[in-house]
């Protein structure tokens, strides 16, 4: 950090920190300044481990040999180039992805805001070039989380990420997740004389809803509602993608193909990079009609490969199936030991939530602290869901030593 005379240096200095940088985080006290594996190590040298990995965004953990050779050889030979050009890890990265997804074709961008803003404005013209739609509508879920651009706050379905950034962008409505008949009433509300409903918008797990998984029937009957009127189907799979959920994408779990899926968080493994990949019939962008400077550079797109590759060749997604399980099944265990605390423990692979007891005065966040004191680090998915979200590579008895800490924070909590 440059101080007023100028000079360098690497000491955190918290008072200097918050003033040059905008209050927009609630952060834990904690200064970070290395990783290795599962584990990171803060400013005065205590070792934690990790089970919050960037939330869901370092998929092959923290320094990485393949990730440290991928940046390293591409930051020495090109980096970033416009769009005006190709480059070749661009299109390596989107036939890895497009063969290993129900998706035809790729648009990458710089985050999963972006991600389903592309994928809002894909549906838009659809609805008005194919279905003839004049006011499109969005179908999304209440407890839903898409984002922090305007269009993705307003297609979250929750009121407290869109406080006081009203005028909100038109064109969304909202039902309840997992209710086949919201759905069904929507439409057929929205649809009484001109026809608006142009596309729903769901996540196949939610993350930021309390790690709710989607039901398998829920969303079959939503791709047969729309395969019968040519509404898209667009998965938000930013979070749950990319092998977190115990299979590469979220709606393999569901047995179900969408249209429009959108991937950011785990596909780069910590660098940013977002993606929206769509089937062929509704690839319909033209040049111009959307873009991004530093979407598809050839140093993310690099990377990017490289993870997936990864995450293929050493059978990455066993390994989450493995350890998810061994997770659920211990939580569980420390669940049956405290009824009156913990309620539920669910998820898929390694996104898994701990939801407390509406009734208790014991909150998520209470845990998260009472974890970091012992040395694990955890994250809220609301004020009464604890979400573990380790790397993907995570071992069995990194799992244990999780699980032990996470025990004598709630023993300590509860005395």
């Amino acid at each position: 950090m440059t101080t007023e005379s100028g000079s360098q240096t690497d000491k955190y200095d918290p008072a200097s920190f918050d003033r040059f940088v905008m209050s927009t985080y609630g952060r834990f006290p904690l200064v970070l300044e290395k990783g290795e594996g599962c584990r990171v190590w803060d400013n005065e040298g205590r070792v934690y481990l990790d089970f919050v990995a960037g939330i869901a965004t370092c998929t092959l953990g923290h320094a990485h040999p393949v990730m440290v050779e991928a940046v390293t050889k591409q930051i020495q030979t090109l980096h970033h180039v416009s769009n005006l050009y190709y480059n070749s890890p661009q299109g390596l990265l989107a036939k890895w992805l497009v063969e290993h997804s129900c998706a035809d074709r790729a648009f990458f961008c710089n985050s999963g805001a972006e991600a389903n803003e592309g994928a809002i404005k894909l549906a838009r013209k659809y609805a008005h070039t194919v279905l003839g739609i004049e006011e499109p509508v969005i179908l999304t879920a209440n407890a839903s989380f898409h984002g922090r651009t305007l269009a993705t706050i307003t297609a979250t379905g929750q009121p407290k990420y869109q406080k006081y950034f009203d005028p909100l962008v038109p064109g969304f409505h909202y039902v309840d997740y997992n209710d086949i008949s919201a759905i069904k009433n929507a439409i057929a509300d929205l649809d009484t004389g001109d026809r608006r409903v142009a596309a729903i918008l769901l996540e196949a797990l939610q993350g930021e809803g309390g790690v709710r998984p989607g039901e398998k029937e829920y969303f079959q009957q939503i791709r047969q509602i729309c395969d019968e009127t040519g509404i898209l189907l667009i998965m938000d799979e930013v979070q749950v993608g990319m092998g977190r959920s115990g299979k590469l994408w979220g709606y393999e779990n569901l047995g179900i193909e969408p249209d429009i899926f959108s991937s950011a968080k785990g596909l780069g493994g910590g660098i940013p990079i977002g993606a929206m990949l769509c089937k062929s019939k509704c690839d319909i962008f033209q040049p111009g009609e959307h873009a991004s400077t530093f979407g598809g550079n050839p140093f993310a797109c690099a990377v990017a490969l490289a993870v997936c590759q990864t995450l293929e060749q050493q059978n990455i997604l066993e390994n989450v199936q493995q350890r998810g399980e061994q997770l659920r099944a211990r939580l569980t265990e420390i669940a049956a030991k405290y009824p009156d605390k913990i309620t539920e423990v669910r998820g898929w692979g390694l996104i898994n939530g701990m939801e407390l007891n509406a009734e208790s005065q014991l909150t998520s966040a209470d845990i998260v602290k009472a974890a970091m004191a012992e040395g694990l680090l955890l994250v809220p998915a609301g004020p009464k869901v604890v979400r573990f979200v380790p790397p993907l590579i995570v071992t069995a008895s990194e799992i244990d030593s999780a699980v032990q800490i996470i025990g004598k924070a709630i023993a300590n909590l509860t005395v």
